[in-house]
């Protein structure tokens, strides 16, 4: 599976950059270098680094999770090229993360991030749209809340963090990442949002009895 390829290599990429700071120095994200440098390639690269372990543990065990669920999707609607276009998908999905913060920070030297994060959180809200009601449990929380709340959620804690900043995380990554996720599948299928609405009716339907 595609979902698992990408784990791997992922891993073994940021296992060499925790022994090799010259690999971690030439492929992270960093808008300065980029701009002036014409080194784009940092927008694909920077998604299989990371900054240790934890940081590694947590979008490998989302990506884990969500994205069999998103790579079944596109196997079944793109019979033979449906691998194929996932992995494209996780692909731009980082590339689209990494370009929110080029634009952002192009004149800021002091600037670079590393980091799955975009494109799991890609998966993530992909994963959202093809069913809203799934249940996503918050670390320490025992009880998992439907998917559509956990992305409004996420939304608004990732919007108001980049503005905020200080604590050093690619937030606007995080949030760019998951409008690319969910909006792409309707690019290709718009009848998705149909379905999208759907769900929820039938979930908000059941709750009022």
């Amino acid at each position: 599976m595609i979902t698992y390829l990408i784990i791997a290599v992922t891993v073994g990429v940021s296992l060499l950059a925790f022994n090799n700071g010259e690999i971690m120095y030439r492929f992270r994200h960093w808008p300065y270098a980029e701009e002036r440098e014409k080194e784009y390639y940092r927008w694909i690269t920077a998604g299989f680094l990371h900054a240790d372990y934890v940081h590694l543990f947590f979008n490998m065990f989302t990506l884990y999770f969500f994205g069999s669920l998103v790579e079944k999707w596109f196997a079944e609607l793109f019979p033979g090229v449906g691998d194929l276009l996932y992995l494209v998908f996780y692909l731009i999905a980082i590339a689209a993360a990494s370009a929110a913060t080029f634009f952002k920070h192009k004149d800021h030297p002091g600037f670079a991030s590393i980091g799955a994060s975009g494109a799991v959180a890609a998966v993530l809200f992909a994963s959202i749209l093809l069913n809203p009601t799934i249940g996503i449990g918050f670390m320490f929380i025992p009880i998992p809340i439907p998917g559509f709340l956990f992305g409004l959620l996420y939304l608004y804690y990732s919007s108001y963090s980049a503005k905020k900043g200080g604590d050093n995380i690619d937030h606007a990554a995080h949030f760019y990442g998951a409008v690319f996720g969910f909006l792409f599948p309707l690019v290709l299928k718009p009848a998705l949002f149909l379905s999208f609405i759907y769900q929820l009716k039938v979930y908000f339907g059941s709750l009022l009895g």
